[in-house]
């Protein structure tokens, strides 16, 4: 039994490894783009609840990622490389915690209404006119499109008028 044993482990040294198909995605990657998505970092609410499983093995893309809120409860996060024949990864979102005696949220920017979108980084901010396409009080991350891009974008209301996509 013990050269069975022995045999068996020399063939399995011997055995060729699986290559790789090609350069993997940078998984840490993933984790910036979506707690930039959420607003909120690994494991605070209304960010992702843990980092991507690092045992992912995922191709790495040409396009740069692709993410979006997957579900109506906005529970998870879809990234998706949108090369053909892409991946997709959902990541969870850890749920908000809200006070049970909390206040109704006063309404600072209505849906529909025009908005100043600011990005704002370190010593800078650019400001441009824009659409608030939900509701939200101050401090809600809202979808707003602006004229210079059609798709929505995610902004927090500062006040009445104004978002902000803050950049690090």
């Amino acid at each position: 039994m013990a050269a069975f044993r022995h045999a068996y482990t020399a063939a399995l040294m011997l055995a060729p490894l699986p290559a790789l198909a090609g350069p993997l995605t940078d998984l840490a990657m993933i984790d910036n783009a979506v707690a930039a998505f959420t607003g909120q970092q690994i494991g605070v609410p209304g960010g992702a609840a843990q980092p991507v499983d690092r045992r992912l093995r995922l191709a790495v893309c040409s396009a740069p990622l692709a993410l979006s809120w997957y579900g109506n409860a906005q529970t998870s996060v879809l990234v998706r490389c949108p090369d053909a024949g892409g991946w997709r990864v959902f990541v969870p979102v850890s749920a908000a915690r809200v006070a049970p005696a909390a206040a109704p949220a006063v309404i600072a920017v209505a849906r529909g209404e025009g908005v100043t979108v600011t990005v704002a980084g370190d010593g800078f901010s650019v400001s441009q006119p824009g659409e608030a396409l939900d509701a939200g009080a101050v401090g809600a991350w809202i979808r707003v499109r602006t004229a210079a891009k059609a798709d929505p974008l995610r902004a927090r209301v500062v006040r009445p008028g104004l978002v902000e996509l803050p950049v690090d």
